[in-house]
């Protein structure tokens, strides 16, 4: 930090800053130092997947598709460039994305963000295994939150709790002062209903060691919501709302307003998570089902379209079977 104060603009402090972010978790810091980086050079290259896969994370496909246009125009071989392309592939094609996250690791078998990219799109395939392999792959070559939250996540999806919760505790001693080590054992305690009061403390004391952790109040107002507390949902995420300009935060506080009535408290904070982030798609489906519910029509009825949606991938099925 006293060399960043020192050296402003010093490209190379800047990317090893925002990487070491990156790892950690703190992703809006880590974000902020690459836009440095690249306010001074737009065609650096070092760890530039690293900033590709916060975009994504922030829904920012706009920045995203300019940081890969910039990137091919440097070296399309290099491995940065193509998990930056996996990427950016990952919304249309899966296959096309992964063969990206591939061709990193064979260029440079240690290239880690290409492990945690096959990883997350394993993951998103519900090829479990392959994701399990992928994410250890990654975190024996160095501790990384990213690697210990995809291997968290992958054993859960296939109900392993117990390597779940090893694998959750071996990142909170692997990261001891983390408080998103400690948010992540909570997410293996929350899986059960019989460990919601241990998952609570977790998420607590994750608060407690960093006040500011919007992702560990988002889990414990989840926890209330689950628990009937919607009150106290309420409260815990409003006090957050002087200092973060979320759309993840506006989003959860219309689910609860919405769960407990108050219509037009809920569609105030839809509109302005879609002012912030008009990519979010929590909330563009959430506003869908709010305003469906303000006009007297029940939201879990598809309407016309999505009949003829339904009744027309029929029909090509059909088609199929026949031919």
């Amino acid at each position: 930090m006293e060399l960043l104060q020192q050296f402003p603009n010093n490209i190379h402090i800047l990317l090893e800053m925002a990487k070491v972010e990156a790892i950690i978790g703190k992703n809006d810091e880590a974000i902020m130092n690459f836009e440095k980086a690249r306010s001074v050079d737009p065609y650096i290259l070092m760890y530039m997947d690293e900033y590709a896969m916060l975009l994504k994370m922030k829904s920012d496909y706009t920045k995203l598709g300019k940081l890969v246009h910039d990137l091919l125009n440097t070296d399309p071989t290099r491995p940065e460039v193509l998990v930056a392309l996996s990427v950016l592939w990952e919304r249309k094609d899966d296959k096309k994305a992964l063969s990206y996250a591939e061709k990193s690791i064979q260029i440079d078998e240690r290239h880690i963000p290409g492990y945690i990219m096959k990883g997350n799109l394993y993951l998103s395939m519900d090829k479990l295994d392959l994701a399990v392999n992928a994410f250890r792959g990654a975190r024996e070559l160095r501790p990384d939150l990213r690697s210990y939250q995809g291997l968290v996540r992958s054993y859960l999806a296939c109900s392993k709790v117990k390597e779940a919760l090893y694998t959750a505790r071996e990142a909170m001693k692997a990261m001891p002062q983390s408080a998103r080590a400690l948010k992540l054992v909570g997410d293996v305690h929350a899986s059960n209903p019989g460990g919601r009061e241990k998952a609570k403390k977790f998420y607590e004391s994750a608060l407690r060691l960093e006040p500011g952790y919007l992702g560990a109040a988002l889990a414990l107002a989840e926890l209330h919501v689950i628990e009937g507390r919607n009150g106290d949902a309420v409260s815990l995420l409003e006090r957050y709302l002087k200092d973060w300009a979320d759309d993840c935060l506006h989003v959860k506080l219309a689910q609860v307003f919405s769960a407990t009535d108050m219509l037009e408290d809920a569609l105030a904070h839809y509109q302005a998570a879609l002012r912030i982030n008009l990519q979010n798609e929590a909330a563009k489906k959430g506003l869908d089902r709010l305003e469906k519910q303000m006009k007297g029509v029940d939201p879990d009825v598809p309407d016309e379209d999505e009949e003829n949606e339904v009744e027309d991938a029929d029909a090509d099925v059909e088609e199929t079977e026949l031919l």
